[in-house]
């Protein structure tokens, strides 16, 4: 006898006891927090690092505003720069100081005088660059940037091959510059002392490059160009043999790209790495023979002795003009060892001493700097 069929009631009631219970729904995550974007002030921002370090806190995401400061008139809507503001005052004027700095939450403090009379680089390097730490360190201000340079080490005789970080900064008593980055860096390590700020200091070699030409502006012969008749200038375009002439000690130095100075920097104001001091050169070294190649002009070897014997005698000479004093960099090799931002801050630079002579003269050729 046939089994009786059961409902479809009662089927209806079977599967749907056979169907697994309806899983309570998910909680939605919460919505992360957005990170705030860093307010950087940079004083400074017209110079040969100053540029390239504007274009690329431009390019950081991480990046909201930036406010800048210097002496020298200048336009951040000319030059590209969305997030600048920039105002035209001078490092001296604390209370200038004070507003650019206010509720910024990195300070990057780049004005110096490299070239000048004594007087002018005392106040401006010395008092300026300590209107600016006492700034930065009284606003709270998370992370102070700051570029000293090679020279603080000073030119001595018997320094090592290679320069670390944790070799004393001397300066040279008869460098003006050499001493004042060496005082400096001295007088920011007791201001940082119970200060909340966290320091990253900078040494780097010669900066040059496209948008850094300082060192060949220096040299008396393009300094002359300018003021020369244009039709002695085109006489000297086309007599090889009246080509200028660079003394060459042998001494090997350093160059850096301004742009891998800017990404170093970069990586400071992000708080990458740890703070401290960090060397920056880029690889290889060259001499005033290999300036004078890559210009097209004549070197001549000078004599330890003839450069010792110059540098004594502007040293005592009252009346000598303190640029005279950059004699002393060219008498001792004054190398450093980078291997610390390349490991602690990941600096890759990405140019080498053959590569920004390369770019920078190529460059001053094309502004005219060089005929």
């Amino acid at each position: 006898m046939p089994a009786p069929r059961s409902s479809s009631k009662e089927s209806t009631t079977r599967s749907a006891a056979r169907k697994p219970a309806a899983r309570p729904a998910r909680k939605a995550k919460p919505a992360r927090a957005a990170t705030p974007k860093l307010t950087v002030a940079v004083t400074g921002p017209t110079g040969d690092i100053g540029r390239s370090l504007l274009r690329a806190l431009e390019r950081r995401r991480e990046v909201g505003r930036i406010e800048a400061m210097a002496r020298s008139p200048f336009d951040p809507a000319e030059a590209g720069l969305r997030k600048t503001k920039y105002r035209q005052a001078d490092v001296l004027d604390a209370d200038a100081v004070a507003e650019v700095v206010a509720g910024a939450d990195v300070v990057v403090h780049l004005a110096f005088v490299i070239m000048g009379n004594l007087e002018e680089t005392t106040a401006v390097n010395l008092e300026g660059s300590r209107n600016v730490f006492k700034a930065a360190i009284g606003a709270g201000a998370k992370r102070l940037v700051y570029a000293s340079s090679v020279a603080a080490y000073g030119f001595h005789g018997d320094n090592p091959e290679l320069l670390t970080e944790e070799i004393e900064t001397r300066g040279s008593k008869r460098h003006y510059y050499s001493a004042q980055k060496a005082e400096l860096e001295a007088a920011l390590r007791e201001l940082l002392k119970g200060a909340t700020t966290d320091a990253y200091v900078f040494r780097p070699c010669i900066v040059a490059g496209p948008d850094a030409l300082a060192l060949l502006e220096s040299i008396p012969y393009i300094q002359l160009t300018d003021r020369m008749p244009a039709a002695i200038m085109r006489a000297l375009e086309f007599m090889p043999a009246l080509k200028p002439v660079i003394p060459d000690p042998g001494v090997p130095f350093q160059l850096v790209h301004h742009d891998d100075v800017a990404t170093a920097m970069c990586a400071a104001v992000l708080g990458r790495g740890e703070p401290g001091v960090y060397n920056l050169a880029g690889p290889g070294s060259i001499t005033m023979s290999d300036l004078a190649d890559a210009l097209g002009w004549y070197s001549i070897p000078i004599p330890d002795l003839a450069v010792g014997a110059a540098a004594e005698l502007v040293a005592r000479l009252p009346f000598a003009p303190a640029e005279a004093q950059w004699i002393e960099s060219v008498r001792h090799p004054v190398l450093m060892d980078t291997s610390r931002a390349r490991k602690l801050l990941a600096w890759r630079p990405a140019h080498d001493a053959a590569e920004t002579l390369s770019a920078m003269v190529a460059e001053s050729r094309s502004a005219r700097l060089i005929r």
